[in-house]
């Protein structure tokens, strides 16, 4: 029964990260750790469900041409990097830190999902370290002395607690690249899968991941991410904004009660 309703969990969650650009890990991982999987298990779990769910989505956005590739290669690099040494590192950090680290990046996220954003695009200052950058019909200018630490910091974050970074990479390239929404969500969804990629990889090194655990999640989330990306293709996602940030919040909540209650129990 717990099983059955996590797999139901998990099929609302693709859907609804898919719409916005994010992973999901964020809630992915609480939601294996409610179905009594070990916190480390469930951080590799959760990369491997977001790397699944992300690709197939990728699929989608870039057959509509919304995925940037020239700056999903020049900014998730460090992200992906990072990613494999947070996975790695994570062995070495008890669960209930893990949890509370996590808790702690939820609150993060849910606030920057408040903000409020525009698309539109910054004007180039022709100085070293700002990418002006044309994409289709669109033209914004890439700070890299700003995007580049960000997307670092975030994959060793997230490469240990089982998340994508798509929480924050979303409004970085919105608030301090003027990429516009719809191609920052198509582009978030390949940094997603490559970051999760890393994040998986640095756990399954230290024999964290699980197949039995993760497989059928994964199954479930590629659905959902179909699902989804149709939906972000016909709908504004900064009007699911707000309802992002509460679920994110209330998410932190639950992942820090856990942490408390549990003992971080390994």
């Amino acid at each position: 029964m717990k099983w059955t309703l996590g797999l139901i969990v998990i099929l609302g969650l693709a859907i609804v990260m898919t719409i916005t650009g994010r992973g999901g890990g964020n809630f992915y991982v609480p939601v294996l750790v409610a179905c009594g999987v070990p916190m480390h298990q469930a951080a590799a779990s959760g990369q491997f469900i977001l790397l699944a769910t992300a690709a197939a989505a990728t699929l989608l956005f870039h057959k509509n041409r919304t995925v940037d590739w020239k700056l999903a290669l020049v900014i998730d690099p460090p992200t992906d990097i990072m990613a494999f040494v947070g996975g790695y590192l994570s062995a070495y950090v008890g669960g209930i830190t893990l949890k509370l680290v996590m808790a702690s990046l939820l609150v993060v996220a849910g606030f920057c999902m408040l903000i409020k954003v525009k698309d539109r695009p910054q004007i180039s200052t022709g100085r070293f370290g700002f990418w002006r950058r044309t994409f289709g019909d669109d033209t914004y200018t890439v700070n890299l002395w700003l995007a580049l630490p960000i997307t670092a910091l975030t994959g060793l974050a997230a490469g240990a607690v089982g998340i994508s970074g798509g929480s924050f990479k979303v409004p970085l390239m919105v608030l301090a690249c003027g990429v516009p929404m719809r191609v920052a969500i198509g582009t978030s969804s390949i940094m997603v899968a490559a970051t999760a990629a890393m994040g998986l990889a640095g756990h399954a090194s230290q024999g964290h991941f699980e197949p039995h655990w993760a497989l059928p999640m994964a199954c479930v989330a590629v659905v959902g991410g179909i699902i989804g990306s149709k939906f972000a293709l016909k709908t504004k996602p900064k009007n699911l904004k707000t309802l992002f940030a509460v679920t994110t919040l209330a998410a932190a909540v639950f992942m820090a009660a856990n942490a408390f209650l549990s003992g971080g129990g390994d």
